[in-house]
């Protein structure tokens, strides 16, 4: 039976970078979009170019190299940003300027400070401007889930009839569910018959929950796009899960009548990728990606899937790029054997890159008994996104209990100086921390830590990722080791050097 093809729209690298922390540079950013190319993904927003002189050049880059999928550059409804928008996304093979202006009264009202016709007004105008730079031009209407119905399809006509190619019906603060708003695309349809001569896309946030529900509503009842998000980050609760909108489509397709061009085996490398250079994790009850998406633990359960997987799994791990991996590598295991495990895990290194990787885990397997193909991920992971070191880190010494005032000794090495000191502290964590802004000479604000183990028993590794306020601006950082205190550690330096590395 032929369905629906639904176009899916990706915006990790604009609204997925403003999650505090997040901040991608411009060569992480492409290899983020390049794997999005691989994925499938029909249109990727880059960025958004008027942001900074830094994102235009981002974006200007990703255009350039991406040669599949459109790709698109976010612009307010202001002349300007439009000129910066065009220049960055003029080289794509199919470039797209998406102008976007709030559409309900608490926005035209209060952040805007206009009434509803000089908006209508400002609306075309932009269209129209964009419109003579290039033939595809999105349009959204921010806000739209709590917009006068009237006012919203006035507004859809008119940027419509100056040439909007494709119209975004966004709930842009999470507001509406998936009853309503799945009868609101049903009452555009049916209120504006010029939708039937464009694209109708729907971009949704998750502040309640919803965003998934609301998305794959308004696709059943028309949505031909839909703007999403790997793993579902984004500002305040986040986006719409690309993942999770794709396999739902896939997996209910009598349902929907509908399909993507997703290439679902790439989906697992995809999220990883963005988690390790974004350094937000995936929490590990996430639908299709989350490190418990497939893993069984009641004996009802493993009864069943052992007699046939599909009692308890309605996909297949396979299906979206997942391997099951019972590998275990020791300090006695040798190069070879490490490349090979490496190989099976789909990383090819190069031979620099090999070595770090290599001595990093000849450090963790010399104090752990066993290393797991989930340990030898996350040390790649760290390695590949570790920027310059500024400040490395060499080894530490502490003294605590619960009869004494922890004490920390750090030794880093700045260059060819070997450098260390000692600071006290609240814990060995606190203690570290003052350390190491003693070593370095600046402070920083601790404004997220969050410490998992990536594999179980009592030598598993430690991995630790926090969020630090430097001069007004935020920073992730990254760290693993079998000791947590060094994990964590790693992690406060780590997030040093990016700033360094960003104010050199």
């Amino acid at each position: 039976m032929a369905t629906r093809k639904i176009k899916i729209f990706d915006t990790t690298l604009r609204d997925g970078e403003q999650v505090p922390g997040a901040k991608l540079n411009a060569k992480q950013k492409l290899e983020i979009a390049l794997q999005l190319e691989r994925l499938g993904v029909d249109v990727i927003e880059a960025g958004f170019p008027c942001s900074s002189p830094g994102d235009a050049q981002a974006v200007k880059n990703v255009a350039q190299e991406v040669k599949k999928s459109t790709i698109a550059g976010l612009a307010r409804a202001v002349q300007q940003d439009i000129d910066i928008c065009w220049e960055s996304v003029r080289p794509a093979e199919s470039p797209r300027i998406h102008v976007f202006l709030g559409a309900s009264d608490i926005h035209v009202q209060k952040k805007l400070r206009m009434d509803r016709e000089k908006a209508l007004n400002l609306a075309v105008e932009s269209v129209k401007y964009a419109k003579s730079f290039c033939s595809d031009v999105e349009y959204s209407t921010e806000d739209a889930s709590r917009t006068d119905f009237e006012y919203l399809c006035h507004v859809i006509e008119a940027v419509i009839k100056v040439g909007a190619t494709t119209i975004n019906v966004p709930d842009t603060v999470g507001y509406a569910t998936p009853d309503e708003f799945g009868d609101l695309i049903v009452r555009l349809r049916e209120s504006v018959p010029a939708l039937d001569k464009v694209t109708l896309s729907v971009h949704c946030h998750n502040d309640l929950g919803l965003a998934v529900a609301n998305s794959v509503a308004a696709i059943r009842n028309g949505a031909q796009q839909v703007e999403c998000t790997i793993n579902g980050i984004g500002e305040r609760a986040g986006n719409a899960s690309l993942e999770e909108i794709v396999m739902t489509l896939r997996t209910r397709q009598t349902v929907f009548q509908a399909h993507t061009d997703i290439n679902t085996k790439e989906i697992y490398r995809t999220s990883r990728m963005v988690s390790r250079l974004m350094n937000i994790p995936v929490q590990p009850n996430k639908a299709i990606v989350g490190s418990n998406a497939f893993a069984h633990s009641s004996g009802i359960h493993q009864d069943g899937i052992l007699k046939d997987r599909r009692t308890y799994e309605i996909m297949k791990p396979e299906d979206v790029g997942i391997k099951e991996h019972t590998m275990v590598l020791t300090a006695r295991s040798g190069r070879a054997a490490v490349r090979h495990k490496l190989k099976d895990l789909g990383f090819d290194l190069e031979k620099e890159m090999f070595e770090r990787v290599f001595q990093r885990f000849i450090n963790v397997a010399d104090r752990k008994k066993e290393i797991t193909a989930k340990d030898l991920s996350s040390i790649v992971e760290v390695e590949i996104s570790k920027v310059p070191e500024t400040y490395a880190f060499l080894g530490m010494q502490i003294m605590s209990g619960n009869q004494t005032t922890p004490l920390s000794s750090v030794r880093l090495k700045k260059g060819d100086e070997v450098i260390t000191d000692a600071a006290i502290g609240n814990g060995p964590v606190d203690a570290t921390y003052r350390c190491i802004e003693r070593l370095i000479g600046h402070q920083g604000k601790l404004l997220d830590y969050d410490l998992k183990a990536i594999t179980t028993g009592k030598d598993a590794l430690g991995e630790a990722m926090v969020r630090v306020e430097i001069e007004g601006r935020v920073y992730s950082g990254l760290g693993t080791s079998p000791d947590v205190i060094e994990a964590s550690a790693r992690a406060y330096l780590n997030a040093f050097n990016r700033y360094f590395a960003n104010n050199v």
